[in-house]
């Protein structure tokens, strides 16, 4: 995937919200208000920050070369994704999705719910 397929698809979920808060040049993808995704470039190559759970992060970093400890983040729980095709396009798709799913879930019960219902 590239830059503008990863925006695209970040903005087909449901309840996705894009924002700027760092710059015009960062892509920000919140769910209520809480980070799921960060796009960005370096040196003309499309980033991705995605929030991971740890175990699940360090066997990403040892499959797939592409893959990081998040750059500004946390790096127990966030992974930097280089764009540069090496990556499956569904696993990048995964791991969005997983990010997504795992802010979604520490949100308070009430939050989750108004997603659930929004869905039907």
């Amino acid at each position: 995937m590239n830059f503008a397929q990863v925006r695209d698809y970040c903005l087909e979920l449901m309840s996705t919200e894009e924002d700027f808060p760092f710059g015009p040049d960062i892509y920000v993808y919140k769910v209520k208000g809480k980070i799921f995704a960060i796009l960005g470039t370096d040196h003309g190559e499309g980033r991705l920050n995605l929030k991971c759970d740890p175990d699940q992060a360090l066997a990403l970093r040892d499959i797939f070369p592409a893959i990081t400890p998040g750059y500004h983040m946390n790096k127990k729980h966030w992974n930097t994704l280089r764009l540069n095709e090496t990556v499956p396009e569904q696993e990048i798709k995964r791991q969005i999705d997983q990010s997504r799913q795992l802010v979604i879930q520490a949100l308070p019960k009430a939050q989750r719910q108004t997603l659930l219902m929004k869905q039907d």
